[in-house]
């Protein structure tokens, strides 16, 4: 049976996690399918899913046969690094050390690329939409696999984060299929810094059961440990804005 109150906190980082991946591919697949074609573009996202689908089905029962304590370890260790990435660009973009994110550039840059890439084959088979549109899928769909299977695997069920997931692929899809453009809408950046605190805390949770902490109020203790990490990257931001930099004027 699946304890829904405790696996809450599992399904919302999936959620986010799998939404900034999702948008970032639908990002090119729409411009994929506005200057080559819709089938190619849908073709090699597919089968892209398909593949990703079957990555989850394979490796979630593999990493179950594995002993807990050790699953937790190395899961919690890779999550946490992982977690740690996301969370130091958040605050660099927030501290405007590095440029935002933007959705709308990128949409305009692949456009301005597959327009170069060639004509558009007349045959229905136009290789370089398919791979583009499969290489882009794959490799954010990767984080999202790595996600939901690493969560799954700690908690006890791939059930929670994959619901996560499939309701941030639903939800992308439908606003894809109705805007027809990029979702520059989605504040990237805070959901990026909100995914980063969620699997530093879920990292460092699982990475301290591993090695045999007894964490107090088990798994309550997570919240505390969300709130010390956005407390602690809230307070890196303005401090990484005042360490910046500033150029000396070109005379």
């Amino acid at each position: 049976m699946i304890d829904w109150v405790h696996t809450g906190p599992s399904i919302i980082a999936a959620f986010l996690a799998s939404l900034v991946e999702f948008v970032e591919a639908l990002t090119v697949v729409l411009a994929i399918g506005i200057v080559r074609g819709w089938r190619p573009a849908l073709t090699g996202a597919c089968l892209a899913c398909g593949v990703l689908l079957a990555l989850i089905v394979g490796f979630g029962p593999m990493l179950q046969t594995i002993p807990l304590n050790l699953v937790q370890l190395l899961v919690g260790a890779l999550l946490l690094l992982f977690g740690m990435r996301w969370l130091r660009k958040a605050i660099l973009r927030s501290a405007g050390v590095i440029p935002l994110h933007d959705e709308e550039a990128v949409f305009a840059s692949e456009t301005r690329s597959l327009r170069q890439s060639g004509a558009v084959a007349v045959s229905g088979w136009d290789g370089t939409a398919i791979a583009g549109s499969f290489k882009i899928v794959m490799l954010e769909g990767i984080e999202v696999v790595f996600i939901v299977v690493a969560i799954g695997a700690t908690s006890g069920s791939l059930i929670p984060p994959a619901i996560g997931a499939g309701i941030a692929l639903v939800a992308v899809i439908l606003l894809g299929v109705v805007l027809h453009r990029p979702l520059a809408v989605i504040p990237e950046n805070a959901l990026k810094f909100a995914v980063g605190v969620l699997l530093c805390a879920f990292g460092t949770f699982w990475t301290g059961e591993g090695i045999g902490i007894a964490w107090p109020g088990e798994d309550w203790s997570i919240l505390a440990l969300i709130a010390g990490f956005l407390v602690a990257a809230g307070a890196a931001v303005p401090i990484c804005r005042a360490s910046r930099v500033i150029p000396s004027p070109v005379k």
